[in-house]
């Protein structure tokens, strides 16, 4: 289903996928709620810690969010009931035995979603939406952002136990009965939750990526097949990233507020920083 034309926002109808997309945000919600109120601003206002840390930390969040909102609500890939086949590339395309759909080489049809995703890499619940050819690098820039915003909070955590100077204004004991017992805690495990499985999670898109090989086609034992396809021309890291991003500019790569066009390299790559 397609939200507003002008926002192109795409949303997925599916009672589970927005229950675990629910608990991701309830998890950023928490530790973007509990760490600034109860050990970032408390040090900044008593002087023990720098305003850059405290926006450092808003920022890291905002675009955790910003990743996981676009992630979620980005259309995939998803390919209409009838698309329009250039017929030089006729040879390219096959029909889809699910929904009769015609559709190019390496879509997948989504039994969750009901519909084909170019170049599909798998459904994922936590963002309640497939992660194909259109919203890949938003995928990539969540799995970053999270490990980012999770050893942010972290270290803020460890800082809070162990090296930030008590604080004056408050019950110490009172503080840790209610606070550092429970809410900090939790944050701690949280991030170490998030950490080691979104950096796995990123290693392996990361594999896939600069491999030229899907989730589903690892899975489907057919990545030797597809590698081969590509006549024997290996890509440079900086090519396959910038396909999946659709910029060749580096910086560009870690914004979520920005559309994707997809690229060509007819003669050579070019490199910009």
């Amino acid at each position: 289903m397609t939200g507003a034309m002008k926002l192109r926002l795409h949303f997925v109808m599916d009672p589970m996928g927005w229950f675990c997309t629910s608990m991701v945000f309830a998890i950023w919600l928490y530790n973007s709620f509990f760490v600034p109120k109860l050990v970032l601003l408390p040090h900044f206002y008593e002087g023990n810690i720098p305003w850059a840390l405290v926006v450092s930390y808003y920022f890291a969040s905002a675009l955790c969010m910003g990743a996981l909102f676009r992630a979620s609500t980005a259309d995939p890939g998803r390919l209409p009931p009838d698309p329009q086949i250039p017929h030089s590339e006729r040879e390219q395309w096959e029909m889809c035995t699910k929904c009769n759909t015609m559709r190019p080489k390496r879509s997948h049809h989504c039994s969750r979603c009901g519909h084909c995703v170019r170049r599909m890499d798998h459904h994922c619940p936590w963002i309640n939406n497939c992660v194909g050819e259109d919203n890949h690098w938003l995928f990539l820039q969540l799995c970053f952002y999270t490990q980012v915003l999770s050893l942010f909070t972290l270290a803020l955590d460890f800082c809070q136990f162990y090296y930030f100077q008590p604080l004056t204004t408050l019950d110490q004991e009172a503080f840790m009965a209610r606070h550092e017992l429970a809410l900090i805690r939790v944050s701690a495990i949280m991030g170490l939750v998030m950490i080691g499985g979104m950096s796995n999670l990123f290693y392996t898109q990361m594999a896939g990526i600069l491999t030229d090989t899907t989730t589903i086609e690892k899975m489907s034992h057919f990545s030797n097949e597809i590698v081969g396809s590509g006549g024997g021309s290996k890509k440079s890291w900086q090519r396959s990233l910038a396909e999946v991003f659709g910029t060749t500019w580096k910086i560009l790569w870690f914004i979520p507020l920005r559309s994707r066009h997809p690229l060509t390299f007819p003669h050579h790559f070019r490199s910009h920083v």
